[in-house]
């Protein structure tokens, strides 16, 4: 990892969709981004999927400026409880700090209570979910893959390759005919965009 480049936070906790950001994480390690995980302590998490991760941090110990951004998974408990509530307040502190944060699924509407889609264009599985919320910011709301307005990337649950998309895009790890290309690959299984991705790559 190039010592100037911070690492990204990826959120974890229990229920989490751990199929929501493996794109967006995967190319990011490539680039070089150190992935670290967040848990609300330093205790293991189980995912939806039945993985049980270690974090790398509690959520107190992270602090915007010794991040690129922060990731927020989707998880059953955003709509059951507000454990997850500290996550959407972690975002904010992101936000109000210049710090990108991405969120996907159930994390949109954790966002959207924590009052953060109000006055940003934005996504999410329908708006009629975020609406349940009781938000102010369903004039905003856009009926698109992933959206990102400034600092915040929002996505659907049926959109993981999308919300990556936007994630490389603000980052800068692709841009133009190169980051259309990847799209391309791994939402339409283009063959003609594995070509463009080879040339950039030099082989």
């Amino acid at each position: 990892m190039s010592r100037s480049r911070k690492p990204v936070h990826l959120a974890v906790y229990d229920t989490f969709a751990d199929w929501e950001t493996g794109y967006a994480t995967a190319y990011l390690a490539r680039a070089g981004y150190e992935i670290r995980t967040v848990g609300p302590s330093g205790e293991p998490v189980t995912s939806l999927g039945g993985l049980r991760v270690q974090p790398a941090h509690a959520l107190d110990a992270v602090r915007p400026s010794g991040s690129s951004l922060l990731i927020l998974p989707g998880a059953d408990l955003w709509d059951t409880s507000d454990d997850l509530a500290p996550f959407a307040r972690k975002a904010r502190e992101f936000l109000d700090a210049g710090v990108p944060v991405a969120a996907i699924c159930g994390a949109t509407a954790g966002l959207a209570r924590e009052g953060l889609l109000d006055d940003r264009r934005h996504t999410g599985a329908v708006s009629f979910y975020l609406a349940a919320t009781g938000y102010g910011g369903g004039e905003r709301y856009v009926d698109a893959d992933a959206v990102t307005d400034g600092g915040l990337i929002t996505a659907g649950p049926t959109e993981p390759v999308a919300f990556a998309r936007e994630i490389l895009r603000l980052l800068g790890v692709y841009e133009g005919e190169v980051l259309d290309a990847w799209y391309r690959l791994f939402h339409d299984s283009d063959p003609q965009a594995y070509a463009v991705l080879e040339k950039a790559a030099g082989r």
